[in-house]
């Protein structure tokens, strides 16, 4: 993994490349190069170890997730600010089953860092809703279900605020 700024002076290199290859009259290869550009462009925006995590995680493999996450060594150099909360909620994920503690505090960094998805901003919240229930913070509970609810925009956690909505009433 290379270093963020890395990333854009290795695109700033090739479009350069690129640029001199037009002046030399190779059209084609200017073309590539600048299309080829994009690449660590993208990469610094969507870091390579995180979307592998994803999938990793996606496939509920959380050995596979944790090791891609690993090899992250120094988040706040390496990775931009929406990464790093990305990162603050895989490892909160990947965590919430064994380690509550440490979940919250992960679920908690990665809100306050930000995540660009309206849907995992809600799914943490969620979490953070469910660990504060299981501790009898019954306010703190209600306003993060609130929130959950008012991200979740296609519905697709309807039936967990719900279900915890049931679960608070009993507390």
């Amino acid at each position: 993994m290379f270093h963020k700024n890395i990333k854009l002076i290795l695109a700033g290199l090739i479009v350069a490349t690129g640029i001199w290859q037009f002046t030399e009259s190779n059209i084609g290869n200017g073309i590539f190069l600048l299309l080829v550009s994009a690449i660590p462009v993208f990469l610094y925006f969507k870091n390579e170890f995180i979307l592998l995590a994803f999938l990793k995680l996606r496939k509920q493999d959380f050995e596979g997730a944790k090791s891609w996450l690993d090899k992250i060594k120094n988040p706040e150099g390496a990775l931009v600010q929406k990464q790093q909360g990305y990162f603050n909620y895989l490892h909160g994920i990947m965590l919430s089953q064994t380690n509550i503690n440490q979940s919250e505090k992960f679920f908690k960094k990665a809100i306050e860092l930000g995540l660009s998805m309206d849907m995992d901003l809600a799914v943490a919240k969620l979490n953070l809703a469910g660990i504060a229930m299981s501790r009898r913070r019954k306010l703190e509970a209600t306003s993060l279900l609130n929130e959950a609810k008012k991200l979740d925009k296609q519905n697709m956690l309807k039936d967990q605020i719900s279900m915890m909505k049931e679960q608070m009433k009993k507390i």
